[in-house]
């Protein structure tokens, strides 16, 4: 596959993969992107730097960008990875596309988490054990959750 083009991906979408100078799609990305756009399970390996993220952000963003029922939880094993995946998604969404995202990592206050997840973000991601935290304390909900990431499942799996 020469180009993003043929997967489906919307021109907002388009627009801003152009403008972080991505136009080949990798192939973790080839094989995931249109079973992510239609719901399906995906389960992928991939090295670090070959795209992982945009294989399961893009068809998060086009989805919730689409169907304003659907929100999205990430969860990663770092506080780091999700600090990343965050600022990825933020770059593929541009300035084209508002869906509200949350950040939940241990080491960062609690209250301007409350505050984040007050705002109703559509996508949250964020380190397990801070989730469970606001899951605890009755913080977080996630009856609305309809996509689930489980990023570097491995390592987590470690913890």
């Amino acid at each position: 596959m020469d180009n993003f083009l043929n997967l489906g991906i919307s021109k907002e979408i388009l627009f801003n993969l152009k403008s972080l100078n991505l136009i080949k799609p990798t192939p973790v990305q080839q094989r995931a992107i249109v079973p992510g756009f239609e719901g399906k399970d995906i389960l992928a390996i991939a090295n670090t730097g070959t795209g992982k993220t945009a294989a399961f952000g893009i068809p998060i963003i086009q989805r919730l960008n689409e169907d304003k029922s659907l929100s999205a939880l990430i969860l990663s094993p770092t506080r780091e990875l999700s600090i990343q995946i965050g600022k990825h998604l933020r770059e593929l969404m541009g300035k084209n596309i508002s869906i509200k995202s949350a950040v939940l990592i241990g080491g960062d206050s609690m209250k301007k988490q409350i505050e984040l997840i007050k705002k109703k973000p559509r996508i949250i991601i964020g380190t397990p054990g801070r989730i469970y935290d606001h899951i605890n304390r009755k913080t977080l909900n996630l009856k609305s959750i309809n996509i689930l990431v489980l990023d570097e499942t491995d390592r987590m799996l470690d913890l």
